[in-house]
């Protein structure tokens, strides 16, 4: 059974409601990223960047899964299949996919400040005062803008082994994750569907690219596997 590894970014849950980095010109949700998504913001105002993730936390209880993450989930019954994904929602998991894999954390969870081996699933609202069992300041278990990407190498041994390598959604332009691509086997095929892909077919041998959004683009994907 082929091993199909698949990269997934903000524009595979575009279709579900959730806005992208690009179609908001760097601001999420109307905030500079760097107040919202870095250390240096938590240090500043520890109460905006709580508050901001309890309000993500709570729209993923109105939007759901696309035809796109439902699309994926049919794969696994033809391959192996893992999703590494750039995002924080849960939407691959709710979609039935098995096998993810969060480079950038999840809003369902929280951790320590003090000890990063402490995360806990986590479903209201996150506030000042919310301690882990050594005491410590709870935060958001999202990797900030400057923090080390802890999946990474788990990323990178899956990318390795993969027969078929699939991007969805991202530009590939944020590292450690743009740099994925870069550790696949000499001659895997390469799909890339985004409607606005920045790979060009002169990038990689053996790319197929599918200017379209993850529902239609996923579609087609089935099509030529299937």
């Amino acid at each position: 059974m082929k091993n199909i590894v698949i990269l997934t970014g903000a524009g595979m849950s575009a279709e579900s409601g959730i806005a992208t980095f690009r179609d908001a010109n760097g601001l999420w949700e109307g905030h500079d990223v760097m107040e919202v998504a870095s250390p240096e913001g938590f240090y500043d105002n520890p109460a905006l960047v709580l508050d901001f993730y309890n309000q993500r936390r709570a729209q993923l209880k109105n939007v759901a899964p696309n035809k796109g993450h439902f699309n994926l989930q049919k794969l696994e019954e033809h391959f192996k299949v893992v999703v590494v994904t750039q995002n924080v929602d849960d939407l691959h998991e709710r979609a039935g996919s098995t096998s993810v894999l969060h480079l950038h954390g999840e809003l369902r969870k929280v951790r320590s400040t003090k000890n990063e081996a402490l995360v806990y699933n986590w479903e209201g609202d996150l506030v000042l005062g919310d301690l882990c069992e050594e005491k410590a300041q709870l935060r958001p278990h999202i990797v900030w803008f400057g923090e080390e990407v802890p999946m990474i190498d788990r990323a990178i041994s899956l990318v390795e082994k993969a027969d078929i390598l699939v991007v969805i959604g991202t530009s590939m332009q944020v590292y450690p994750a743009a740099g994925l691509v870069n550790y696949i086997k000499p001659n895997t095929p390469i799909y890339v569907i985004d409607p606005n892909p920045t790979f060009g077919e002169a990038d990689f041998d053996n790319l197929t690219i599918f200017k379209s959004g993850a529902g239609e683009g996923t579609e087609r994907l089935l099509s030529s596997f299937l």
